[in-house]
């Protein structure tokens, strides 16, 4: 069984155990979160997919950890005119693990 979620301006396929990083969700680590936007779920014989949510679908997810990505730089430069500019960014994520898949 598997579901398209949707987070932090994403679409994620997901099965149960799965983990993935996803944009930074809160909640401890440890804790349960329960993802509500559910675009599509299918357990192998039937798919029901959402205009543009599943009604009573809900995925289960549990907290694995906080984190933030590599540093990604950012230059800018105009030639000839001694403009330099550098600026780092690093995205905040939070790595969940899917623990079930409830569909109505």
């Amino acid at each position: 069984m598997y579901a398209v979620i949707k987070t932090g301006g994403k679409q994620y396929r997901v099965a149960a155990g799965d983990k993935l990083k996803v944009e930074k969700l809160a909640g401890e680590v440890g804790s349960e979160i329960t993802l509500d936007k559910v675009l599509l779920v299918s357990d192998g014989d039937n798919t029901t997919i959402g205009s543009p949510l599943v009604q009573g679908a809900s995925v289960q997810a549990k907290v694995v950890a906080h984190g933030r990505g590599d540093k990604v730089l950012i230059f800018k430069m105009r030639r000839r005119k001694h403009y330099r500019k550098t600026q780092g960014h690093r995205q905040s994520f939070t790595e969940i693990q899917i623990e079930k898949i409830a569909a109505k």
